[in-house]
């Protein structure tokens, strides 16, 4: 047989043809056989399919043997040939087999089938292992690529923005502190305050819960970037839906009016829909058959259906006239929930809506406002099982109406004057909004908790691993 030495990855040897001598490198997912013949399934983490090694028992040691138990990493080095058994189309004739290392069946927390994926968050170091992380692991990956990848496609500039800032960009004061001070002892002023002038940056600096603001300054030089990075929220969350720490992709786009930011976050999420359609179906179809029966067919209505734009305002009368005795009160003026939301997509128009025009007092203090003097031109993508998935607006560019509203929330603009700086020096028209990357991936992989699309999720009591 012609000889191949160096290791091959599994997804690329279940491709090829059979008649070669090969080399694999891979954990063990299960091991059976008797003492003729003895079957292992390999897995290097390239494909959610398995290979399977058979061994003549008569040509490998007993204790070796013994010692190949589920989890344990090997590295196997025999024939590729047809397989005579279903489910793949080759498999290797062990010829050599080296132990990496061992997994104690005893201690080895992966030895069952069926673990919750709650008992699989206790043990997130290990849950990768698992078929069910692997697909969703790979499938955000492939994500993260189509992302820059579209971006990048249309010219947009990557820009990094701080992850340590003194500003607030959503103003709701939910920050961690970054601080050097001596938390045990920290120097006051004379009225008992903490004299952050001590601290390393000279003042009080936290994590940043959006790049947004400081991506419209990169647009009004560049014309159009996207941030793509870490945020943070401080809030005592414990929902299926938030996070500590979560990744935000944020496009800032100048000349970009409302309209041309609702064409360009609807290309954008069908974008990385298609994508994950196209290249990761063997990963979606397990999940499709492990935990969600409808989600290959939901994908694939989304990038085949045109998102229904409305107002807020339709959108509370649609809801007002509903009948549906919602749990949180439907009137004009309140925040949609995503009981709300989901009514609108899932129930009333069965497709992704887009929803504009928001009341002004319960949205940010940057979005444009409108001639009407109660609303601005913000925006929320709602999908389906998942309610707001995008947000954003065309953001206000007139000086004097953005200071105003400043002040009418009373804000301290210390720490904005570099904002407020982009409207009196050439100030221009322009848009952007965020999508949450881990809400993309909750309804690509149709898992129904924002902890399991994330290595190792950080919430409320809980930053193990």
């Amino acid at each position: 047989m012609e000889k191949v030495i160096t290791r091959s990855k599994i997804k690329d040897l279940l491709k090829m043809q059979p008649g070669i001598e090969v080399t694999a490198k891979g954990w063990v997912r299960t091991k059976r056989g008797n003492k003729n013949v003895g079957f292992i399934a390999l897995n290097d983490g390239s494909t959610i399919n398995n290979i399977q090694v058979v061994c003549d028992m008569a040509s490998f040691d007993d204790e070796m043997m013994k010692r190949i138990t589920t989890g344990a990493c090997l590295c196997v080095t025999g024939d590729l040939v047809e397989s005579v058994g279903s489910g793949q189309a080759v498999e290797i004739q062990a010829k050599d087999i080296t132990i990496y290392g061992t997994a104690d069946p005893n201690t080895y927390p992966l030895q069952k089938k069926g673990h919750t994926l709650e008992f699989l968050r206790s043990i997130a170091h290990l849950r990768p292992r698992t078929n069910t992380f692997g697909a969703v692991l790979r499938i955000r990956h492939a994500m993260a690529f189509a992302i820059h990848k579209f971006f990048n496609d249309k010219g947009f500039v990557y820009l990094h923005t701080p992850l340590i800032t003194a500003s607030d960009c959503e103003g709701a004061g939910a920050m961690f502190q970054v601080t050097t001070l001596d938390l045990n002892n920290p120097p006051r002023n004379e009225n008992g305050s903490i004299d952050y002038t001590q601290d390393f940056f000279g003042r009080m600096t936290s994590l940043t819960v959006s790049g947004q603001l400081e991506g419209e300054l990169g647009a009004m030089a560049l014309g159009q970037i996207y941030t793509f990075g870490p945020t943070f929220r401080a809030e005592n969350s414990n929902t299926p839906r938030h996070l500590a720490e979560f990744w935000m992709i944020e496009p800032e786009m100048a000349f970009y009016e409302i309209e041309e930011n609702m064409d360009l976050a609807e290309e954008f999420i069908k974008y990385c829909v298609k994508y994950a359609l196209d290249n990761c179906m063997d990963d979606l179809r397990f999940l499709n058959d492990m935990f969600d029966k409808e989600l290959i067919e939901r994908l694939q209505g989304v990038i085949n259906t045109e998102f229904k734009r409305i107002t807020y305002t339709e959108g509370i009368d649609i809801l007002l006239k509903s009948g549906k005795n919602f749990e949180y009160p439907v009137s004009w003026g309140v925040d949609l929930q995503s009981e709300h939301e989901r009514y609108l997509v899932e129930e009333y128009f069965k497709r992704p809506v887009i929803v504009t025009d928001y009341p002004k007092d319960i949205k940010a203090f940057y979005m444009k406002q409108n001639d009407d003097g109660k609303t601005v031109r913000g925006m929320d993508v709602l999908f389906p099982k998942i309610g707001e998935i995008i947000g954003g607006s065309q953001r206000e560019e007139d000086l004097d109406k953005l200071n105003r509203r400043i002040a009418e929330l009373g804000m301290d603009t210390r720490n904005l004057e570099w904002y407020i700086d982009t409207r009196r020096f050439g100030t221009a028209p322009h848009s952007g909004f965020g999508l949450g990357f881990e809400r993309l991936l909750l309804f690509v992989t149709g898992m129904a908790n924002i902890r399991d699309v994330i290595p190792f999720p950080r919430t409320p009591k809980n930053a193990d691993f």
